[in-house]
C-alpha cells in the first residue's frame, strides 16, 4: 500500500459536502472512531453532494431511479478522536453513461490532516426495473459542472487505481 500526504488547504478546494464533531459513542475500544462511522461519515457525504447537485429528487422516490453503491475504497490514514471536528469534501473524477467516480477526503480540523479519503463508484438505477440506466439529464448536467471543475484543478486526484466509473 502507498502512503499519500494530502495538503487539507489543497483539499478546501473542493465543495464542502459535510461536517460533524465527533461523539464518544463513535470511539472503538482503542480510542478512536471505530470504522463503521467512516463508512457513516462518507455516505452521509455522498448525500450532501448529490444535494449540491441538485439531485435529491433522484434519490427521494419521486423519480424511477436512484443510486446504488456499486464499488467502495477507503485509506485510513491518521486517528480521528472523540471531540475533533471532521468535514468532507468531496470531488467527482469521472463519469460514464451509467456510472459515476467520487473521492472523498475527511480532514480534522483539529489536527489539520486528511484524516481519510473514501474513493466510490455508484451507477444510477432504475428502480422499476432494478438496473443500471442511463443518468437522467437533469441529474448528468450538474455533474458534468461540477466534473469540470474538477478537471481545473492542478492536483491530481489521489485514486488507489483500482476502481473507476
Amino acid at each position: 500500500m502507498t502512503r499519500i500526504k494530502i495538503d487539507p488547504a489543497t483539499v478546501s478546494q473542493l465543495p464542502e459536502t459535510y461536517r460533524r464533531t465527533i461523539p464518544k459513542d463513535y470511539l472503538d475500544s482503542m480510542g478512536h472512531m471505530n470504522v463503521m462511522w467512516y463508512t457513516h461519515l462518507f455516505s452521509m457525504s455522498f448525500m450532501g453532494l448529490m444535494e449540491l447537485m441538485g439531485m435529491t429528487d433522484a434519490l427521494d422516490g419521486r423519480h424511477d431511479g436512484g443510486t446504488f453503491a456499486l464499488e467502495s475504497h477507503i485509506r485510513y490514514l491518521s486517528e480521528v478522536h472523540a471531540g475533533h471536528t471532521v468535514r468532507i469534501h468531496s470531488r467527482i473524477i469521472g463519469r460514464s453513461e451509467k456510472r459515476f467516480h467520487v473521492l472523498h477526503f475527511m480532514i480534522n480540523e483539529e489536527k489539520q490532516d486528511v484524516s481519510a479519503t473514501q474513493e466510490i463508484v455508484s451507477s444510477y438505477v432504475s428502480l422499476s426495473q432494478r438496473r443500471t440506466a442511463p443518468i437522467p439529464p437533469e441529474m448528468a448536467k450538474p455533474m458534468d459542472k461540477l466534473l469540470a471543475q474538477s478537471s481545473q484543478l492542478t492536483w491530481e486526484a489521489p485514486v488507489c487505481g483500482i476502481i473507476s466509473a
